[in-house]
Order: C-alpha cells, then sequence, then structure tokens
C-alpha cells in the first residue's frame, strides 16, 4: 500500500459574502483557478503528471453548475488531459475529496491528486441548487415526522442539549475573533494564503476578521431562529444562536497537493504531513451538528490513539455550539481546539472550508513543531468526516 502525503495545501483569502466583499467581482471559476495555477507553480511540478482534481462545491448551481474544478484547471491554462469531479458532502466536501485523493494513492491506482475547493456564497447563495417544493420525499418524512429543522434550530437544540448558555457562546465566538486576529497580526496566515487578482486591486488578506468582537457587543445582537411554533415543540431551546456566534458566510477557494511519498521524494518534494486515519459518519439528523464526536471518538479508535495524543484540534465553527459541545462531550483542552481561530472569525465558504481548516492546521502544527492534528466538521443531514494528520 502507498503512503500518502500533503506536500503543499493553500487557500485564498477569506471574504465576506456581500456585494462589497473582496471577492465578490470574482467568478468562482477564476478564483479557483488563481488558486490552483498558484499550486503547481510554486511546487514546480509538471501539471500534465497530475492524474485527477476532486473538488468541493456545495452550491453546485449557476456559476457553480458546471464542474467547477474541471472549469478552474482549464481557466488556469493547465493540461487538458487532465480530468476533474465535484464532490458534494456539504460542509465537509473538500475535507472529502482530500479523503478520496489519499485513498486513490493508497489503493495504488493514482501517484498525485490535487483536492481542492470553491463556494462564491456572493455571487450563488446557499441553497441555490435546491429545486421544487419537496426535496426530501414522502418516505423520508414519514420517517421524520413531525418534520426536521433548520441548522440554525439544530444549533439551539445542542446548546440546550449539553447546557451552553448565550453567554458561554458570545464568548467562544469573541475568542474566535481574538485568536483569528493574533495569528493575523503575527503572520500566522502569511504562509498558507495565496493572493487573488481581482478588478479592484490584488487580495491578500482576510476581511472576515473583526479584531473588536467582544462579549458585550455580541450581547445586543438577537437570537435569529427563534420560531414560536417550534418553542412549543422543544420548549427546552433558550434560542441563543445569533449571527454573531454563527459561522459567516463568504467566498473563498483552497488547494492541496497530495503525492504517494515515493513520488513527491522522486520529484525532489518534500512531504509535510501524513494521514494516520480516516472516518465518516452519520448520527441524529434532527440535532444534525453532532456527528463530529461519534467520527473522533471512530477516527481516534482506528488510530489506536486517545484525544491527549493529539496536540491541535480543528472543529469546524459552524455554530458556536459545535466545537463547544464537541469539547464539553470529549473533555477536550480549549487550548488545543481552533487556536487560531475558525469559521465565525474566518468565515466558512461551505465547499472550501474542509482543505481551509486542514491547510491551517498543518501551518500551525509546522509553526509549533507539534506532531499530530485532528480535524472535524459537521455536515447537513447529520454527517461529519474526521481526520488525523501527522506532521512530518
Amino acid at each position: 500500500m502507498k503512503n500518502p502525503v500533503i506536500v503543499d495545501a493553500i487557500r485564498s483569502p477569506m471574504a465576506r459574502a456581500k456585494p462589497d466583499g473582496a471577492l465578490a467581482q470574482v467568478h468562482p471559476v477564476d478564483l479557483l483557478s488563481q488558486v490552483l495555477e498558484q499550486l503547481v507553480s510554486r511546487n514546480k511540478i509538471d501539471p500534465g503528471q497530475v492524474q485527477d482534481v476532486i473538488c468541493g462545491c456545495v452550491s453546485q448551481a449557476g456559476e457553480q453548475a458546471g464542474t467547477p474544478g474541471r472549469l478552474a484547471w482549464l481557466a488556469a491554462g493547465l493540461p487538458a488531459h487532465v480530468p476533474s469531479t465535484t464532490i458534494d458532502r456539504k460542509c465537509g466536501s473538500s475535507q472529502q475529496a482530500v479523503h478520496f485523493a489519499a485513498q486513490a494513492i493508497m489503493a495504488g491506482v493514482q501517484d498525485i491528486v490535487i483536492a481542492c475547493g470553491v463556494e462564491s456564497m456572493s455571487r450563488v447563495p446557499m441553497g441555490s441548487s435546491r429545486m421544487g417544493k419537496n426535496t426530501t420525499g414522502a418516505r423520508f418524512d414519514a420517517r421524520y415526522a413531525p418534520g426536521l429543522v433548520g441548522q440554525g434550530v439544530s444549533a439551539d437544540l445542542v446548546a440546550a442539549k449539553w447546557g451552553l448558555s448565550r453567554t458561554e457562546l458570545d464568548a467562544y465566538a469573541a475568542r474566535s475573533h481574538q485568536r483569528a486576529h493574533a495569528a493575523q497580526s503575527g503572520g500566522g496566515f502569511a504562509r498558507e494564503i495565496v493572493g487573488i487578482d481581482t478588478p479592484a486591486g490584488r487580495v491578500m488578506a482576510d476581511e472576515t476578521i473583526r479584531a473588536g468582537t467582544t462579549v458585550d457587543k455580541l450581547a445586543g445582537l438577537k437570537a435569529v431562529f427563534e420560531n414560536e411554533e417550534l418553542s412549543v415543540r422543544f420548549p427546552q431551546i433558550q434560542w441563543s444562536t445569533t449571527a454573531g456566534n454563527a459561522s459567516q458566510m463568504t467566498d473563498g477557494a483552497s488547494a492541496m497537493l497530495i503525492m504517494s511519498e515515493e513520488r513527491a521524494l522522486q520529484l525532489g518534494l518534500r512531504p509535510r504531513a501524513r494521514f494516520v486515519a480516516f472516518d465518516v459518519v452519520g448520527d441524529d439528523p434532527l440535532y444534525m451538528l453532532t456527528a463530529p464526536i461519534p467520527a473522533t471518538q471512530r477516527v481516534l479508535a482506528k488510530a489506536g490513539m486517545k484525544l491527549d495524543d493529539i496536540h491541535h484540534y480543528e472543529i469546524n465553527e459552524a455554530f458556536a455550539s459545535v466545537p463547544m459541545a464537541w469539547q464539553k462531550e470529549l473533555k477536550a483542552d480549549g487550548e488545543r481546539l481552533n487556536p487560531r481561530g475558525g469559521a465565525i472569525a474566518l468565515g466558512h465558504p461551505l465547499g472550501a472550508s474542509g482543505i481551509r481548516l486542514m491547510t491551517t492546521m498543518l501551518h500551525a502544527l509546522e509553526d509549533s513543531g507539534q506532531r499530530y492534528g485532528l480535524q472535524s466538521m459537521c455536515e447537513a443531514g447529520g454527517m461529519a468526516n474526521a481526520t488525523i494528520i501527522e506532521r512530518l
């Protein structure tokens, strides 16, 4: 069995998904093409030797409908014989792309694969790919009567189940911004970000981080998912999720160069990390956001490790209640959890987020000299991917 390794991992700056956002005027194909072009050029590889481009993208509609990885590869002027496919495992799409790339190498089918992800949430709004009034079907609806709820309501259900107060959620959110600001100010993101050319100029830094965020400021925000009918159905909910303690809708792209260790060494490239274990699991679709807990437990068991063996945890901050419930359930060290901030501060460009998290985790491990990192992220429908990597 071949040993897959991470040779490089990069991302675009994270930009607010608004008409005046830093990347809003860039077509998602053009956004991803710039990231792919820089990934290939900075590693000085022959792009014709890449055997597949596996791209995570959630809203595959409009400008993201046409196999965005394939279009972006061609837009970058790269060889037409290299194929691409698109993965949709919701928020974990590009993390799943990494898993598929590494697994193809482990199987001996391929030697060089690029995993990537893109989401332009300002140009292709979340939910754009849904058509029709009923996207679930009668049999599903009958099993889960009287019905599932949106992710925001699930976030409030999670907060209630794990006894997380509004003040605790807001404190976590403020800390996310503080940690991201500290990383940005200290140059912690400099190596992982590649510049993106836009009609207004070159964008080089995340615009989503709010250094002045405080618990007091967040306390003034209204709970956004409060619903009188659901309050009757779920009397335990305190309605604590706000725009301030949830992830930001964001534009962004990310990419990772994955090779067999043998091929990397043949090409004179340094393997930066190896994959220790993978997992993907489903959990209760009503609570929806809890699957990172069993995914973490299973991936640790596969690796023969304990959580304390891991030096860096990346648990996607879809909502503050998600990593907080994960931390509380697994009794995890909060100092190791998203030490450079997470999606509350950096944003959550759905299809790009999986590799964005892993890129940040890899660079943090290198900067700190630490060895093991674990990543998991909740996904719509009650799923989660989990990955353990080892810095080399």
